[in-house]
């Protein structure tokens, strides 16, 4: 391999599908190189492990200097602090078993290798470098005092992945097992709210209410929502708005327990202009106690990021200026508790790559 004078390290990632493989290379946060893409052979372990090998050693030896690490996202579920892929998994059934996949990796080319869940990586990325700086900015250039430390990530696609950065860090648990998919669904509490928010969710809904028999995808549907093609224009809406109440009732329930702003992205994220008023309704709503009083769901108010003029509220708050007991002085305080939903404007793959490569660098 060349050598360089660039001294930001450079950390390979993979994009690890139940097809395919993308093997890639990432530095100053960004792609570098030419990405490589093979069968990832998921149903024979042998194959898929030396597809594994393979592609990472090719990608390696075209790059103008050493890496300093392998980090990328592998579905779940997983031992991802000690690199051990095993369990239920659908995409890799050959891995059921248990898999030693990060040890091998740092055996066979002798760097740091870096696991973890895609929703985990997202929401890092989003907390490191997209929804989080992004929203801080237009708080400070707005003359706001307050910024947010906490994310929560959401991914709405063939599942309903969650990942949590608290004040920079990212929250993996004791079992990186720090998820929502399988709290309860809102309408009906004996399955997983999963079935409500992934693709199937939006699929099944449309045909309930359609009658429609054709096999379509959640972007069929959205194009018969927005009238571009034949199809029952409202079960379309109703659809998406379905899915907007189901997730919205979860994340009311992650955001009681975890303060932090919220972002969305995933296959689904496009049609957060059906899905997220209903989401922001359900996240909005109230409930009771048993004396009779009401309080809202949510004990801060729930902000759309994405409306401008919400987010001038969002920015602006209710701050008023009180005295300090026994002196002259004052200081400011605002009484609103706040957090804000907004969709991911980097999409959620680039969120994924940036998470893994920020992870490697900051754990290396």
């Amino acid at each position: 391999m060349r050598t360089t004078t660039n001294t930001s390290p450079i950390v390979v990632t993979l994009d690890a599908g139940g097809t395919n493989f993308v093997f890639a290379a990432m530095q100053n946060g960004s792609f570098i190189g030419e990405r490589i893409t093979r069968p990832s052979s998921a149903h024979d372990l042998d194959k898929c492990l030396a597809t594994l090998i393979g592609g990472f050693r090719e990608i390696i030896e075209a790059l103008p200097e050493a890496p300093a690490a392998i980090s990328f996202a592998f579905p779940g579920p997983a031992d991802y602090r000690n690199g051990i892929i095993g369990g239920y998994l659908p995409n890799f059934p050959s891995f059921r078993d248990g898999v030693a996949l990060g040890p091998m990796l740092e055996a066979e080319f002798g760097i740091p290798v870096f696991i973890n869940n895609d929703a985990d990586l997202f929401a890092y990325g989003e907390a490191m470098g997209g929804a989080l700086p992004r929203i801080n900015r237009r708080l400070e250039a707005l003359g706001a005092a307050k910024r947010y430390r906490n994310l929560l990530g959401y991914t709405f696609g063939t599942g309903f992945g969650f990942g949590f950065v608290m004040d920079g860090k990212l929250n993996l648990g004791d079992n990186s097992c720090v998820e929502t998919f399988c709290l309860k669904h809102r309408d009906y509490p004996q399955y997983l709210v999963e079935d409500g928010v992934a693709i199937r969710a939006v699929k099944r809904v449309y045909k309930e209410l359609s009658k429609d028999e054709r096999e379509l995808q959640p972007k069929d549907i959205y194009d018969i929502a927005e009238g571009l093609v034949g199809g029952d224009v409202e079960a379309a809406k109703e659809a998406f708005a379905t899915l907007g109440r189901v997730a919205g009732d979860a994340m009311a329930t992650a955001a009681t327990l975890m303060d932090g702003v919220i972002v969305i992205g995933g296959g689904l994220a496009g049609a957060s202009k059906y899905f997220m008023p209903a989401l922001l309704e359900e996240m909005r709503s109230q409930i009771s106690t048993m004396s009779g009083d009401t309080l809202n769901r949510v004990q801060m108010k729930v902000y759309n990021l994405d409306d401008d003029a919400e987010f001038e509220k969002f920015a602006r708050g209710n701050s008023t200026k009180i005295k300090v007991y026994g002196s002259d002085k004052e200081v400011v305080y605002d009484p609103e508790k706040r957090i804000g939903v907004t969709i991911s404007d980097i999409g959620a793959s680039n969120a994924v790559s940036l998470g893994a490569y920020l992870y490697a660098i900051d754990n290396i």
